[in-house]
């Protein structure tokens, strides 16, 4: 399901015009993002938590010389599915 698909799925579901759907899915994107910005954590009770995560420094491998490179730390989003999305799912 891409963007505009679940668009059309929160418009029947709600009953509202697809330009409202599209504007509060924009509107919850948004909001996540900003709070994952803040670095504060969104949870939704029931879906799931969105938390930024620290990924540590770390040594690689260019994979057409084998040389080393250094990965630098990182500050990355992460997603933790809850109980009911997961007995949904399963």
């Amino acid at each position: 399901m891409n963007k505009s698909e679940l668009i059309d799925a929160i418009a029947a579901s709600a009953d509202i015009p697809k330009a409202a759907a599209g504007r509060a899915l924009d509107a919850v994107i948004e909001s996540v993002t900003g709070a994952l910005k803040a670095g504060d954590s969104v949870v939704l009770v029931g879906f799931g938590t969105f938390a930024v995560k620290e990924r540590a420094a770390r040594t690689g491998r260019n994979p057409q010389t084998g040389a080393p490179i250094e990965i630098s730390a990182a500050k990355i989003p992460g997603f933790k599915a809850g109980k009911a999305l997961k007995d949904a799912v399963n």
